[in-house]
């Protein structure tokens, strides 16, 4: 063996990677890992006894608090008690991650999650102040803001850059994560969690994924000391090599090769033959993640200080189960709306806490099996990817379940054979919230208005003008509103007077026997406000036009005249872009997508864009009107955009509809959003976990620029003015080019020579282990948009999130009347 040039030390890190449904059921995860901690707390009681005083030393790190949370909660008698008192020791270690999340989860449900290990710390008495993650490719700026606001001052990264990659160029090193209020998280940028088993600290799990020799290293080799002393010794001097700054090093370990793995006393074993025979020139130790940063924080080598969003590459899963985080994103928001809205705390702390479980189970990093794309039709595949979809589905139901509490207390009352039409409109922002709201009237209501109505807005005492809108279940009276922060408003539909019984027939009204409505002497739709002619839609505050084959080509500002589509675009404003990579052989069907890298496609992708085929009016009325633009578009049945602009506001709302087909091969939907402002120093903002960014701007050098999973929307802005893209369904902002080809990090002196053209990436399905092989289905897609001026970026942002943030709308009592 060939020493490096100076005496090392090696920082072992023995502890198993949390990964929830890749490689099992997840209740099964859940065991295992309940009953790796009752090992761990045996393991070091049994050494510290004597009765295997061979395994002094033992230390094992829980990932994650999650794993910690369910074996208090199983594990009765004595285990807790014993488990307090390993941690007290030293052999176990609590940090304070609770899971390996997505970028899906915002600033309040962060902080829930990371309140649980620190909860857990002051009632044990005990002092969290590292935390570690394994696999993810990074995590939302504001993420560093909540590990420093529960306590945590330290972060292990555990990188895997399988269609991913490590930050700043190099990895095991240390740097200052900055957040966006200047405090500094202490962050080491690690390697992969199953680095030591490539080196061969784990006697019958060794691994050879990243490190790879000319001959086989099966998991269990005769001469495995000897292969450890080549691997050990080559990657130490390698480090040297390469200029690094210090003279120790982290190794992350696993007790076996797979993730969710034991505690394996034989890293032990294996420790002490190594130290005995080369610990003069490499020492290996066990040692916490605290332990190993009091190291980092005691040497004498510059730490570099970063700031920015570090984007994770594995965000992209949310849109493999596009239905299902459309649910997780409604019961998230809503979930806020119902803290906002329970001053008299109605709805029960357990159910919210139920709620903020499955909503981070959800957000957990896994999506489905790990042959869901080699064989979808497996029954695990199946039954863990119902079981994903129903973290969503019961968070929803339960959120609601919370909603309907709180609203009942707000004076919410129930179906009765009461005719009176009132209604409480609820505005649960922190912020003024204008716009229109949707009084429900059940279609057994119906004979009430058909004869004609008014409404009352019996908080100011005026009437308000109204428009039908057909619903599945009756009829929408939509009207106007206007709320402060947290206020609401009394409205009531009021039959008119004198009205004719439901039977008799009116000798003026030019209706069909067939219902239909469809001739008239005059066109009352000239009348209205907002009107839909030829080829374009206009507002009093929008002119928005299309063209046959491509869509929507133009979307004026009314007020200053200027055009708010680039002229630069590649596709029209919601035209669907289709992408699919064929592949000939299905043998193929995993290894074309493992090829792909860092890239979302093959280098044969076929790219399509939708081609507009037809234009109806859906609806006209004195508040707003609504086109349907029909695409033809390949790898779907259907595709409508419906474009609603309205008379009182700069806001048009557009829902995408489609019906995708059912492809295996991988493949890709992105909706072109090649919106602008129209001014000077224009710039893209988006928000993550609380945390405003401009994307390619505000990150760690060496991070992803193709695409962000960002919470309420995006906004273009300069000096007073911007355009606001909310993005209530759809998180994957597409930034970087749609071509294949070199992905350019953050920091590449061509980056900004590029268009950033947006997109919404709304479905993909190209991972090759545990994505739904298939994103076929029925979706709809919403996507509100307002422009005009905002006084800062955050502005623009905070528009966002009220766009997408509906009014509470609730049937209650009417008021007497004298």
């Amino acid at each position: 063996m060939h020493y490096p040039t100076k005496p090392w030390k090696l920082h072992i890190l023995h502890h198993s990677h949390t990964d929830i449904g890749y490689t099992d059921r997840q209740e099964k995860i859940e065991r295992y890992h309940v009953n790796f901690i009752k090992q761990a707390i045996e393991i070091g009681e049994a050494a510290h006894s004597g009765k295997r005083p061979e395994w002094a030393g033992f230390r094992w790190i829980c990932e994650t608090f999650w794993a910690v949370e369910r074996f208090l909660l199983s594990s009765g008698g004595d285990w807790p008690e014993r488990f307090k008192q390993a941690v007290q020791r030293g052999d176990i270690e609590v940090t304070g991650n609770y899971l390996n999340f997505t970028e899906l989860l915002d600033d309040k449900l962060l902080a829930a999650s990371l309140r649980r290990a620190q909860r857990y710390a002051n009632e044990s008495g005990l002092s969290i102040r590292s935390a570690m993650t394994a696999d993810i490719n990074g995590y939302a700026w504001g993420y560093a803001q909540g590990l420093l606001d529960a306590g945590v001052e330290n972060l292990f990264s555990c990188v895997h850059t399988h269609h991913g990659m490590f930050p700043l160029g190099r990895k095991q090193i240390p740097f200052w994560w900055e957040t966006a209020g200047g405090e500094r998280l202490l962050v080491w940028n690690g390697d992969h969690y199953h680095l030591g088993n490539e080196l061969g600290l784990a006697p019958k799990a060794i691994h050879s994924y990243m490190i790879r020799d000319e001959f086989d290293t099966p998991p269990i080799m005769e001469n495995h000391f000897e292969f450890a002393e080549t691997r050990i010794g080559r990657y130490v001097r390698q480090l040297e090599e390469e200029q690094y700054p210090y003279d120790f090093a982290p190794i992350m370990v696993s007790g076996l090769i797979t993730d969710n793995s034991p505690p394996n006393t034989a890293i032990v074993d294996f420790i002490k033959q190594w130290n005995a025979k080369h610990g003069h020139r490499i020492e290996l130790e066990l040692t916490t993640l605290q332990g190993f940063f009091d190291t980092v924080r005691a040497s004498d080598a510059d730490i570099p200080v970063h700031r920015g969003d570090w984007p994770d590459w594995w965000s992209d899963g949310v849109s493999s189960t596009a239905l299902s985080t459309q649910l997780f994103r409604d019961a998230q928001r809503t979930l806020r709306s119902v803290r906002a809205l329970d001053a008299a705390k109605r709805a029960d702390d357990g159910l919210l806490e139920a709620a903020e479980y499955n909503l981070m189970m959800y957000a957990e990093h896994t999506w489905g099996y790990s042959s869901s794309i080699g064989e979808p039709w497996h029954p695990m595949v199946q039954a863990l990817e119902a079981r994903k979809a129903q973290f969503a589905a019961e968070a929803h139901r339960l959120v609601y379940s919370a909603l309907d509490d709180v609203l009942e207390s707000r004076g919410e009352v129930s179906l009765s054979a009461e005719t009176d039409l009132s209604y409480l409109v609820i505005n649960s922002q922190p912020d003024r919230k204008t716009g229109l709201a949707a009084l429900h009237v059940h279609y057994w209501q119906l004979p009430v208005i058909s004869q004609g109505f008014e409404v009352l807005n019996e908080t100011t005492g005026d009437y308000v003008a109204h428009q039908k809108q057909k619903s599945a279940r009756g009829t929408l009276v939509i009207v106007p509103y206007d709320l402060e922060a947290g206020s609401e408003a009394r409205y009531r539909i009021i039959p008119a007077q004198g009205a004719k019984p439901a039977g008799s027939t009116s000798s003026f009204l030019l209706i069909g026997a067939d219902g239909v409505i469809d001739a008239g002497l005059t066109d009352d739709a000239e009348e209205y406000p907002v009107q839909v002619r030829d080829n374009t839609l206009i507002s009093p505050y929008v002119r928005i036009r299309w063209q046959p084959g491509e869509g929507i080509v133009s979307w004026q500002d009314a007020a200053s005249g200027r055009e708010l589509l680039r002229e630069d675009r590649d596709h029209g404003a919601f035209t669907p872009v289709y992408e699919v990579t064929p592949v000939a052989d299905r043998r193929q069907t995993t290894g074309t997508r493992t090829r792909m890298g860092r890239n979302r496609k093959g280098e044969a992708v076929r790219r399509t864009a939708g081609r507009l085929t037809a234009v109806s009016r859906v609806e006209q009325g004195p508040l707003m009107a609504t086109v349907e633009l029909t695409f033809e578009t390949d790898g779907m049945d259907f595709y409508s955009v419906f474009v609603t602009a309205y008379a009182l506001e700069a806001r048009v709302d557009v829902k995408v509809r489609m019906h995708k087909q059912s492809v295996w091969e991988p493949e890709n939907v992105y909706l072109s959003l090649p919106f602008r402002t129209g001014l000077q120093g224009e710039q893209l903002w988006a928000e993550k976990t609380g945390t405003l960014f401009r994307p390619a701007v505000d990150q760690l050098p060496g991070t992803g620029t193709d695409f962000y999973c960002i919470q309420e929307g995006a906004a273009l802005w300069a000096g007073g003015a911007g355009l606001a893209i909310g993005m209530p369904d759809t998180p994957l902002l597409q930034t970087g080019s749609l071509a294949f080809g070199p992905r350019k990090l953050t920091g590449h002196p061509a980056l900004g020579e590029e268009k950033q053209l947006l997109y919404a990436w709304a479905l993909n399905n190209y991972w090759e282990t545990n994505f739904k092989a298939s994103v076929g289905g029925f979706y709809e897609f919403r996507f509100p948009v307002s422009w005009g001026g905002f006084s800062d970026p955050a502005a623009a942002i905070q528009a966002c999130r009220l766009m997408n943030a509906e009014p509470n709308v609730i049937k209650v009592a009417g008021l007497k009347q004298p």
